[in-house]
């Protein structure tokens, strides 16, 4: 069960890979919308399986090391193929919209907030927003990411409503979705906690910094 949390990720990029071929090589709506819920159900559950059963500290693989950097990248790129996807097979103006909001967050806020593309609380320049003013940082955090829910939720329905199937299975797809989107929303509430303890450790260290220099 320990490497369950990275069958999930790995499934992920599977899939991903997958979306990428079906926008480029035309594939349905329908297609796009199963694969793109099934790696959204993997990124739900892979923290949760991590968390519950984790490896031994004296016996975790290496690449556990890199564990956060792979989960972030099987999400960039899945959101990356859904949005190719819209863009190339359903709406090109919904897509370069989704495109050019996404480049703007991800990269501006990540050089604002982490100092670097593609950061972490506890992988960040000593200039970054996250050292200067934690606080706000993590606002800034938590708000792009209650943005991009609902972003990754508007694709969908946009790739949903493309699909042939009927208008009826259509709406009670979207209701359900909407289901989700609340899940969601909590999740994103509890990892607001899991922020918090970053941000205890980079206050700690920072505090620990402070009284070496007055020493």
């Amino acid at each position: 069960m320990r490497y369950l949390a990275d069958i999930l990720t790995l499934s992920r990029l599977i899939l991903a890979t997958v979306l990428f071929i079906l926008a480029l090589a035309g594939g349905s709506p329908e297609a796009a919308f199963i694969i793109f819920l099934v790696a959204e159900l993997t990124d739900t559950f892979d923290g949760t399986c991590a968390r519950k059963w984790p490896f031994p500290k004296n016996n975790t693989p290496k690449y556990r090391k890199y564990a956060a950097k792979y989960d972030m990248f099987s999400d960039v790129l899945l959101t990356a193929a859904q949005v190719l996807f819209l863009t190339v097979r359903v709406n090109w103006i919904a897509g370069l919209v989704f495109i050019i909001y996404y480049l703007v967050s991800s990269a501006g806020g990540d050089l604002l907030v982490y100092g670097k593309i593609l950061g972490h609380p506890d992988d960040c320049t000593e200039t970054s927003l996250t050292k200067r003013n934690f606080p706000l940082a993590k606002r800034i955090v938590l708000t792009r990411r209650y943005i991009f829910a609902i972003c990754l939720g508007l694709i969908n329905a946009f790739i949903l409503f493309a699909t042939s199937w009927p208008i009826w299975v259509k709406w009670a797809l979207f209701a359900f979705g909407c289901l989700i989107f609340v899940f969601v929303w909590f999740f994103l509430r509890q990892r607001r906690h899991n922020i918090s303890r970053d941000a205890v450790d980079i206050e700690k260290k920072l505090a620990k910094s402070a009284k070496a220099q007055r020493k």
